[in-house]
């Protein structure tokens, strides 16, 4: 059996759980290892089950316990070793996000077994040996490596799979899981989430984005930038570089230290390309680039590239487009 960690907002799973679930789906179907269950934490998590169900899982365990309300790492931890203890699973998998992967490192920890993180790739190739694909330094690497261990344990790379139902799914059954955790791991939790004030779609989810970078020399040219973003019903980032001078909030960072994106078409501009901000769009479908430097890295990875000034080339797009 295995077992994935599904993250969840008020009780809707997030994207990269699903993701997460359909590898494990797909692992399970090649190797005949049969059953793939979610650990789900909260007082809302039952109510994922019925959208599990579509992604082929069989039971959701329901970890209900009110002090694990807010995010407390530790105590998280030593639930979810406890559920492992109680399951006995194959393998347990969770989303590459900072909580999946904190959480599984601290498991590891604690039983001490090793840890995949950012897979990429992963075949059964016997009871407790598995074969997989990782990004390593941020990215830039992909790793094949062996895995062995009872039970292993993975998160899966952001942006590396499409979430998939199954055909002919049906809502899995839930079971309630009473952990007992130590009152002192508690004594580090979150004390309150505060939302960021930007506005629109954020930089993970959208399905267009327009990224700016040093060549754009001043937060007030992003304007045009801004205007070619909504007319593509899209998102604006910037470059570590152009975060850096101050002229866009972190939050529109993309890179190793930012934001991951993955959109249909990433427009970059006046953005030289370093290993680090790559790392960040490599999920794209498509990539633009409009650089002066036709030597630029960008110019280089980029699917379309437009040797120009941005200062021309984008107020020509958003005339194109509104014509």
């Amino acid at each position: 059996m295995l077992l994935t960690l599904v993250e969840h907002a008020g009780g809707t799973p997030e994207e990269e759980s699903l993701a997460a679930l359909t590898l494990g789906r797909e692992v399970a179907d090649a190797a005949d290892a049969g059953l793939v269950e979610a650990i789900v934490v909260g007082a809302e998590g039952a109510a994922t089950a019925q959208s599990l169900g579509e992604y082929g899982v069989d039971a959701v365990h329901h970890v209900a316990d009110p002090r694990l309300e807010p995010y407390a790492p530790e105590a998280w931890a030593e639930s979810l070793s406890q559920v492992i203890d109680d399951l006995a699973p194959a393998a347990v998998l969770a989303p590459g996000t900072d909580r999946g992967t904190e959480l599984l490192a601290r498991v590891g920890a604690k039983r001490t077994l090793p840890l995949a993180t950012n897979v990429t790739a992963l075949d059964a190739v016997a009871d407790g040996t598995y074969d997989l694909q990782r990004q390593r330094w941020g990215g830039s690497l992909t790793e094949h490596a062996r895995l062995e261990a009872d039970p292993a344990l993975l998160t899966v790379a952001e942006h590396a799979f499409a979430p998939e139902p199954v055909a002919g799914g049906s809502e899995p059954a839930v079971t309630e899981f009473e952990p007992a955790p130590e009152e002192s791991a508690f004594r580090v939790q979150v004390d309150r989430i505060e939302e960021a004030d930007a506005e629109g779609v954020p930089l993970g989810e959208a399905r267009v984005v327009v990224g700016g970078g040093r060549g754009v020399d001043g937060p007030d040219n992003y304007e045009p930038l801004e205007a070619l973003a909504d007319r593509l019903d899209g998102t604006v980032g910037a470059s570590r570089a152009a975060v850096n001078e101050g002229w866009r909030p972190h939050d529109d960072q993309i890179g190793q230290t930012g934001a991951k994106i993955s959109p249909d078409l990433y427009v970059a501009c006046g953005i030289s390309g370093a290993v680090q901000h790559m790392v960040g769009c490599q999920g794209a479908d498509t990539i633009l680039a409009v650089n002066t430097d036709p030597e630029a890295a960008i110019m280089q990875r980029a699917d379309y590239a437009v040797e120009g000034d941005l200062h021309e080339v984008v107020p020509a797009l958003n005339d194109a487009l509104e014509e």
